[in-house]
């Protein structure tokens, strides 16, 4: 008897299926890291074990949270997702799942080239991803998130989906659909969760703040969504990135200004000044507008950091266009200035224009913008030298800890670098501490620790 049970036994717990363990791959923007710890923090609700990124191979499903905003996005989600297929086929993983921007836009065009990959999902797919794995969408988890990819005392916090602008350039609206506002009250308590859960810095996001509310308010919001939030117990600093500059809600500054927790920083993509191109991006501001406003935002908030984007090599944009751009970057002296070059994308209103700029030229203008603004970020940087700023530290990189003063986002802006070996007993990363700037070159500060 007893070796025959003993026998049972062995059987009946070598038959016993392995927990299920998820690994999310994010690529892409921070919007999409937003999804990948709403997806996560669903799957642990659910009993599963969830990693992000990691590079252990004990991991059985894999799920490719993509993007598929330009050209250089879209191969990168490509080789990932045919990264992991070849995994499957090696048996290494049991499931392949894709998520995200690319396979909402060409979802039927994936499952004819990739077809190991065992279900392709969108944007706005999370309740059938989660069903396809036998997991429930857990309702009362909305406005939860326990699993972020961010370090623990930051978190990006998504207001809207969606875009209902026109711009002729962009795919967004082909992948995200139309705007989408959450409501102030949801907004507020995932802000306290988070909070509650050692976050100390959220970064307001979305395809365009300042549209906030419109469709569910008929009102722009964001005024009052930023005075709700600013008053949530223990969040330190809120930051707004994604603004849209036409029909700008001057508001947000005066608000800016009356709450200290609120910094001073506008993440604000312009993408152009020449007025043919920004008509022929669709962008429903001028020249003259763009001038204008940039002026009144550092009129209204003298201290405040703009971070904006140029789009570089739309169809037909001239030498004379990128003069007239040029001229404008040395006027506005942008604390942050970043250049995407343009991607003739199928679909948009721009894909019926000729993409007459040739790549080299592309290349070439960027740089020429990039060296502009790399002058300013240094003349603006060394102007902070000798001064003192509340730092939040986010790492620790060799013999330096780093961290970011209220005018830079992470992973974007300006890093300052404080020596390990001499300031260890007065930073713990996670927290603020008084940095005096020392030294600065044009994208990074170095500073030491004024002790308590």
């Amino acid at each position: 008897m007893y070796p025959n049970y003993k026998l049972k036994l062995v059987m009946k717990i070598r038959t016993i299926k392995p927990q299920n363990k998820v690994n999310v791959i994010t690529l892409g923007c921070s919007k999409n890291l937003v999804d990948s710890e709403v997806l996560m923090t669903q799957l642990r609700g659910n009993g599963f074990a969830v990693t992000h990124e990691s590079t252990k191979d004990d991991a059985n499903i894999i799920i490719v949270n993509t993007c598929g905003f330009i050209d250089v996005a879209k191969q990168e989600s490509i080789d990932t997702i045919l990264q992991y297929a070849d995994a499957k086929t090696n048996g290494n993983i049991d499931k392949l799942y894709v998520t995200g921007c690319l396979s909402q836009r060409y979802k039927s065009d994936l499952e004819t080239e990739i077809p190991e990959v065992d279900g392709y999902f969108g944007t706005l797919d999370l309740p059938f991803l989660l069903e396809e794995l036998g997991a429930n969408y857990k309702h009362e988890l909305i406005g939860e998130r326990t699993m972020l990819t961010t370090p623990p005392h930051y978190a990006y916090l998504k207001i809207s989906e969606g875009c209902n602008r026109t711009c002729s350039f962009c795919a967004i609206p082909l992948m995200r659909g139309k705007h989408i506002s959450k409501p102030i009250e949801q907004l507020v308590l995932e802000a306290q969760n988070l909070v509650k859960n050692g976050v100390k810095e959220i970064m307001l996001i979305a395809q365009e703040l300042t549209y906030y509310g419109l469709d569910i308010y008929r009102r722009r919001a964001l005024p009052d969504l930023l005075r709700q939030l600013s008053d949530v117990r223990g969040l330190e600093w809120i930051r707004l990135h994604y603004a849209y500059p036409y029909d700008f809600p001057m508001e947000i500054l005066d608000v800016i200004n009356e709450r200290p927790n609120i910094c001073n920083y506008l993440d604000i993509p312009l993408q152009h000044v020449s007025n043919r191109v920004l008509k022929n991006m669709r962008r429903l501001i001028t020249t003259e507008d763009t001038y204008r406003l940039v002026d009144a935002i550092r009129q209204r908030v003298p201290d405040i950091a703009i971070r904006t984007t140029m789009l570089i090599g739309f169809p037909g944009e001239t030498d004379e266009d990128v003069e007239e751009l040029a001229k404008f970057v040395r006027h506005a002296r942008f604390e942050r200035l970043g250049i995407f070059q343009y991607s003739h994308e199928e679909n948009t209103s721009a894909y019926q224009m000729p993409d007459d700029v040739p790549a080299d030229i592309k290349t070439e203008r960027a740089s020429y913008i990039m060296d502009i603004q790399q002058n300013i970020s240094y003349e603006l940087n060394q102007a902070k030298i000798g001064n003192t700023y509340r730092v939040l530290f986010d790492r620790r990189d060799g013999q330096h800890f780093v961290g970011r003063t209220e005018y830079d986002s992470p992973e974007v802006d300006n890093e300052v670098m404080v020596d390990a070996r001499i300031n260890k007993n007065f930073v713990r990363l996670g927290d603020f501490a008084q940095v005096r700037i020392t030294d600065a070159t044009e994208f990074d500060l170095h500073g030491e620790v004024v002790r308590p």
